[in-house]
């Protein structure tokens, strides 16, 4: 195939481009000389694409139509598009959107003849434990298993994909990538709410948990490798530094002149807090801080092996680190953290 590293002007589709994942892809898909073409809903914020050399079309990943009229004429695909929240007043909705979204998208990608695809699924769709060991490639979630709506969502979206790359052929590679942090979080994504309410100092305690984060343009340009180097039907897991919750707001801390949280919470006292938050979220409308099932999830320690897309991708992440500087740089200079 094209040798993405040199200069080119092959055609992409990036959906979900005006998200954290997609913003950060559709600037590597730039700076690689292809000519890009993002899919953003109508009501989308445009704020990441401002001043970008793009094409921009609206459409619906859930409409098969507008997709095979966003996909006229385009070589490869990023479908990075997805409703990743951990909570909504209608859990189905995230159900439908990541479901639908995939499966009408992969199907429009079919009819246009698209040459390769990159589907951006989820560590979400993997088995991980409570023994503090990395999951890979080769724990995948069944649906019943899975914690929350978003989950489950992601895990019958990606066995919808792999269902069409078996029996219709679909050119596709799958990446999980974990946690990214970093710059033009603009919602922000669940763990950008934590780092900016760590930095402000409203997280003076913690749970004992543990994740893993990765610099979202480690994650970008993770895409382009398994476009390049990655083989159809694998996935590929992108992540970065396995490490504790403490420790990242100890790290976040130390980056704002703050004295780190020292106080480690049991869960169960929680669970009616966050049952309290999300009866107030449904009448405010608004995401709660703190869920039933993130709760659920925190009692496994999130954590990842990237050794497959590092063997086969040449995958390289950085310190993560520098991943939580970047975001607390960008989040400072929006506005986000009040002056702190």
């Amino acid at each position: 195939m094209t040798d993405t590293s040199r200069a080119n002007k092959d055609l992409v589709l990036i959906t979900g481009a005006s998200g954290f994942v997609g913003s950060a892809v559709a600037r590597i898909a730039l700076e690689k000389g292809f000519a890009v073409r993002l899919l953003v809903r109508a009501t989308s914020p445009r704020k990441n694409l401002e001043s970008l050399d793009v094409e921009i079309v609206t459409g619906d990943m859930r409409d098969e139509a507008s997709m095979r009229k966003a996909l006229d004429g385009v070589r490869y695909l990023f479908h990075v598009a997805a409703d990743y929240r951990l909570w909504a007043p209608d859990p189905l909705e995230i159900e439908r959107a990541n479901l639908e979204g995939a499966e009408a998208t992969m199907r429009a990608a079919l009819a246009a003849g698209v040459e390769r695809i990159v589907y951006t699924s989820s560590v979400a769709t993997l088995k991980v434990t409570n023994s503090g060991n990395s999951a890979d490639e080769t724990s995948p979630l069944k649906a019943d298993q899975a914690i929350g709506v978003y989950k489950r969502s992601k895990v019958i979206a990606e066995r919808a994909v792999e269902r069409m790359i078996e029996q219709d052929g679909l050119p596709a590679v799958i990446v999980n990538p974990s946690t990214p942090i970093g710059p033009r979080d603009v919602k922000p994504t669940p763990t950008g709410r934590i780092i900016v309410e760590a930095a402000t100092g409203k997280m003076p305690a913690f749970v004992d948990t543990g994740l893993n984060l990765v610099h979202v343009d480690d994650v970008a340009n993770g895409h382009f490798l398994a476009l390049e180097h990655g083989r159809i039907g694998e996935r590929y897991i992108l992540g970065g530094e396995n490490l504790p919750l403490q420790q990242m707001l100890a790290d976040i801390a130390g980056m704002v002149g703050r004295k780190p949280p020292t106080i480690a919470l049991p869960r169960w006292p929680l669970y009616p807090l966050a049952m309290g938050a999300e009866a107030v979220a449904r009448i405010t409308k608004r995401e709660p801080f703190v869920t039933v099932d993130a709760l659920k999830m925190s009692k496994n320690k999130m954590y990842f092996t990237s050794a497959k897309a590092e063997r086969e991708l040449g995958y390289r992440a950085r310190p993560y680190r520098e991943g939580l500087k970047d975001a607390l740089a960008w989040f400072r200079e929006a506005g986000y953290l009040s002056g702190k």
